[in-house]
């Protein structure tokens, strides 16, 4: 086995490599919003090597500081020895999953997402019903509870549900000319909330004369089940994919994702997972060369900048986000931007590399006060701007921002990078 895999899940190891220098306590998201020694890269760290040599029971205290952590990765990033602190946690949710259980509705989340069949019908009843538990808002495509519930608050904003979901929505194979041709994974929000990703997606690969192919036996990347500890979730579908994929053949030439954190997943994610199954470790590693954010492949592989250079300007103010699934960890972020300036006024805000608080179905359930938090500071960021939009690669993002922004009284739109292109090249 890759010997680096090996040093990586030794907790031990990491544990005792970290010299305790702090430079991870300033860029780490949790411990900005609760400033707490035990609730920082360090401390978990520290934590995680003793309960490995059995000086730490797993516990509910101990189950609580693990689920804190955003797995942003911004301590990593800083760390002077690139010290794994995310996929060590990630490790020790699985235990904590073993030991207390998931909940139920993170249990039901978990199996439409292993299930695309059901996953289609729950949506197709949720939006039948949607004005029932709802308040729509239709000028942004959202829409507040009425109720609250565990995963659904009052107070947060939501996507709203359509109709029809994109994968359904369009044929198998979309003939464009014939010259190259890609696979799609859409990713589940995109699919299923925010179509318009798909959409526009399919608009640039026409305008390119590039062929679809949108592989409509995909399942969830894992993502969700992967960072709460449901390694049963992510064994079972990231093997179908990877199964799925090798089934593409040479006339694929990749597999584009619009999504930063399903990408992250199929490309990096994938292996980690599997570091304790050679025979899938060395098939997930095979897979990853096609495996491309959106933008990356678009403006690396193709002559689309080239393309939007002859289109007009418009007078739109855009801001990037940097989503922690694509900078941090697959080092796109100048793609977007170069794409995306080549019709629109780009005005950086102060840190667009700070995590927007999304964090997980944990964070996003029973931590929501800390996601709530994390967001405010960004949502300052974005309105201090003057942008009237803001991008990302990245639905989570998209869901997290739209609803700290909506808190925060901040009226700038949210769109993917791949909208804000389409969108120049109807010019």
């Amino acid at each position: 086995m890759d010997k680096k895999l090996d040093d990586i899940f030794d907790f031990t190891e990491t544990s005792d490599a970290c010299v305790k220098c702090g430079k991870c306590i300033p860029v780490c998201t949790i411990h900005n919003v609760n400033a707490d020694e035990v609730t920082s890269p360090r401390g978990f760290i520290d934590l995680l090597g003793a309960y490995k040599r059995g000086h730490l029971e797993l516990d509910k205290t101990a189950k609580d500081i693990f689920e804190s952590c955003f797995l942003c990765t911004n301590c990593v990033d800083v760390c002077p020895k690139s010290l794994p602190t995310d996929m060590v946690i990630e490790q020790a949710r699985a235990d904590i999953a073993q030991k207390f259980g998931i909940a139920w509705y993170k249990r039901l989340f978990f199996m439409l997402l292993r299930h695309r069949w059901l996953n289609d019908l729950a949506f197709k009843l949720g939006w039948s019903f949607q004005t029932c538990g709802f308040k729509i808002r239709s000028e942004i495509d959202s829409m507040t509870s009425r109720f609250n519930l565990p995963m659904i608050k009052t107070d947060r904003l939501l996507p709203s549900l359509r109709k029809k979901s994109f994968l359904n929505s369009h044929q198998e194979n979309i003939d464009n000319g014939g010259k190259r041709k890609v696979a799609v994974f859409i990713g589940c929000l995109a699919n299923y909330n925010y179509v318009d990703i798909g959409e526009s997606l399919l608009e640039i690969l026409k305008a390119l004369e590039i062929d679809a192919f949108l592989a409509k036996d995909q399942k969830c990347c894992g993502a969700p089940a992967y960072f709460t500890g449901d390694f049963a979730t992510v064994d079972s579908n990231a093997k179908h994919n990877i199964e799925y994929f090798e089934k593409f053949g040479d006339d694929i030439e990749a597999i584009i994702v619009p999504e930063a954190t399903c990408s992250a997943m199929l490309k990096i994610d994938y292996e980690h997972f599997f570091h304790d199954q050679p025979e899938w470790l060395e098939r997930a590693k095979k897979i990853k060369g096609k495996i491309f954010m959106a933008t990356e492949w678009l403006q690396n592989h193709t002559h689309l900048e080239h393309l939007l250079a002859s289109k007009k300007q418009d007078t739109k103010i855009v801001t990037y986000h940097d989503p922690c699934h694509a900078r941090k960890m697959q080092g796109v972020y100048q793609e977007p931007r170069n794409l995306v300036s080549q019709n629109y006024k780009i005005v950086e805000m102060s840190d667009p590399n700070a995590c927007c608080g999304f964090g997980g179905i944990t964070m996003q359930t029973e931590k929501y006060h800390f996601a709530k938090a994390a967001g405010v500071p960004k949502a300052a960021m974005i309105q201090k701007t003057g942008a009237d939009v803001v991008t990302a690669e990245c639905s989570a993002c998209r869901m997290q921002i739209n609803n700290s922004m909506h808190n925060a009284g901040v009226e700038t739109v949210f769109k993917n990078p791949i909208e804000l292109i389409a969108e120049a090249l109807r010019d």
